[in-house]
């Protein structure tokens, strides 16, 4: 793996560490690298979850790489396979992903973590898009992010660039947990634990309908996954995995997910 990128891998669960100091910025290049890092865990089938954290105590990551692009990377260059980052524009991923915000998010590296499903920070976590700052637009946050808080502080947010400490993050509900540094990624691995063990087709189909309902009014998703027109609704109630779900409920043990 490159150096940029370090990956820890125990069971079916992979941390993924952005590693570019002094502050885990993304250049063209590691958001390539990125994207075939995600793109090799979403094609693993042995691999079920993965942590998103930065290197350091200082950064998770500040974004785009504004020296690389005052080098010479365009701003709509070519970012890879899944995006900027790797992860917001990556199809088919339908694996839990889970970020842990170690230091500032700022701009590209608060929609990184943006773009996972879970998001644990540390106590000193702190986020912004300064973007307006620098008469430009911060993209998929502003997207996304109206979506996962009140507008009015979203719209705030995106005016005036302004920090957001975790404490608010997390009242905004934005973040799930807000834990000691010490703790964070004692806490991400503990939460990957539980999600591996976890039925993966239920996943799948999760993270395909949230995600295909966005567009849709919701007596038509309802529909949609009624008639099985998604691919993973359609697989999951096909599986061996629901029966044995059905069976271990029946049977009052744990169900045995094999992911089929």
């Amino acid at each position: 793996m490159s150096e940029v990128i370090r990956t820890r891998r125990a069971g079916g669960v992979i941390e993924v560490t952005l590693d570019r100091p002094k502050a885990n910025a993304i250049d063209l290049a590691t958001s390539r690298i990125m994207g075939e890092t995600f793109k090799a865990f979403r094609d693993d089938p042995e691999l079920r979850v993965a942590i998103v954290t930065g290197a350091g105590e200082k950064f998770f990551c500040a974004g785009w790489d504004l020296k690389a692009a005052a080098g010479g990377d365009a701003v709509d260059g070519d970012y890879g396979v899944g995006g900027f980052g790797g992860l917001q524009e990556l199809p088919g991923l339908d694996k839990p992903v889970i970020a842990a915000v170690n230091g500032m998010a700022v701009g590209g590296g608060f929609e990184l973590a943006l773009s996972c499903d879970l998001i644990l920070a540390s106590s000193t976590a702190t986020f912004a898009l300064p973007e307006i700052r620098a008469g430009t637009l911060a993209d998929a946050a502003t997207i996304k992010l109206p979506k996962r808080m009140p507008f009015h502080i979203a719209m705030d947010l995106l005016f005036t660039g302004r920090w957001m400490d975790a404490a608010e993050a997390h009242r905004w509900g934005v973040v799930n947990e807000v834990l000691e540094p010490a703790k964070l990624l004692d806490r991400a691995w503990e939460l990957a634990r539980l999600l591996e063990s976890g039925p993966p087709l239920v996943f799948a189909a999760v993270k395909e309908v949230v995600r295909e309902a966005e567009n849709l009014r919701a007596g038509d998703a309802l529909s949609r996954v009624g008639k099985r027109q998604f691919p993973s609704v359609d697989r999951l109630y096909d599986s061996e995995d629901q029966m044995e779900g059905f069976r271990a409920f029946a049977e009052k043990r744990d169900p045995v997910w094999k992911g089929r």
